[in-house]
Parts: C-alpha cells; structure tokens; sequence
C-alpha cells in the first residue's frame, strides 16, 4: 500500500470517528433539553446517534467527559450575550440592570434547557463538576466584577451576594412565574443591589 493511500485512509478514519463522535454529542444535547441529563440514558443516546452503545462508551468513558463535550457543544451553539457594551458602562447600576436585562433574555430563550441542567446537577455530581468549572465560575466572576463597580466602602459581601442572587437562573424564573417582564425583573434586581450597597434611602 502507497503512503499516500495509507494516509488517505487514515483521515477518511478520523473523519468518519469525528462524525460519530459529533451525532453522539448532538444526541446527547437534544435529549439533555428534551428531558434533562438524569433522564438521558446511553441506550437513547445510541439510537439517535445511529451507534451502538458500546460506540457511546468508547467515545465517552465516563459522564463527565460526555457532560463536559456536550456542554462545550451546547454553549458553542448558545453563547451568552454580548455583555461588552453593557460592561463599558460608567454608572455601575446602569451596567448591572443591562447586564441582568441581556441575560434575562437568554435564560427566557433556552429556558428548559437551564433549568433541566441546573435542576439534574443535584442529582448526577459528575455533572455538577462541569457546571461549576462552564457556568459558575464565569457568574461568579462576573458577580465581582459588578460587585466591584459600586462605590468602594460598599463592596462588601452583602453587595457581591446580591449581584450574585440577581444573576441566578433561579432568580429570573421566580421573577418570571410572578409575571414580570424580564427588563422590570432586572429594574427590581438592580434595586435590590443599591439598597444592599446603601444607595437607597
């Protein structure tokens, strides 16, 4: 065999491994906002995929590593907002309340997902460990750096815990089931935060 038609063949090899690979992913994500990833076994996932469950796990040996694919999938098809006009805001309550606005949005827009994912991370810790390195550690940085805004004798944690809470998922969609709109949610949030930094009289 020549080494041209030995590399072709190989390539046409990972090419075919990296579309399975992907229908798996995709499989995977579909039924995660279908149903929620405690309710997503591999024998589904294969059939959508068109593989065999053994092929599930050869390309995935554990949860984590499908949950940790499946999310850098799933956010690559549903970024959050672009938040680099709100952050170049001077007043940092205008840059909170369009900040929280921008990601109120997102959360309306892919809500079963979120709340499939957030309410399964209780449940599998394997998925509960990508989450906090994919979503939580960039809310929580985020949090500070809007925290940190606000006038410095106010930084405290109270002020951070309220960014923090008006940030939440879970926040949006208490505000939401009470039939707000998403700006008016983000208008009571950002007042919540004033009012813990002492800018409320």
């Amino acid at each position: 065999m020549s080494t041209q038609k030995r590399q072709y063949e190989l390539k046409a090899r990972a090419d075919r491994q990296q579309a399975t690979r992907r229908r798996i992913i995709e499989a995977t994500a579909a039924l995660h906002g279908e149903v929620g990833p405690a309710r997503t076994t591999v024998v589904e996932i294969a059939r959508r995929a068109g593989v065999q469950r053994l092929t599930v796990y050869n390309n995935f040996p554990d949860d984590r590593a499908l949950f940790d694919a499946c999310g850098a999938h799933w956010m690559a098809a549903n970024p959050l907002p672009d938040m680099s006009a709100a952050m170049a805001e001077s007043d940092p309550a205008v840059r909170l309340r369009l900040i929280i606005t921008g990601l109120y949005g997102w959360y309306r827009e892919h809500r079963q997902t979120t709340e499939n994912m957030q309410r399964d991370r209780l449940l599998l810790p394997s998925l509960d460990m990508v989450m906090k390195v994919r979503m939580d550690q960039q809310m929580g940085g985020m949090a500070s750096t809007l925290a940190s805004g606000f006038p410095a004798a106010a930084t405290s944690g109270g002020v951070r815990a309220a960014v923090a809470l008006a940030l939440d998922f879970w926040t949006w969609r208490r505000l939401s089931q009470e039939g707000m709109t998403d700006a008016a949610a983000a208008r009571v949030m950002v007042d919540s935060v004033r009012a813990a930094a002492g800018l409320l009289s």
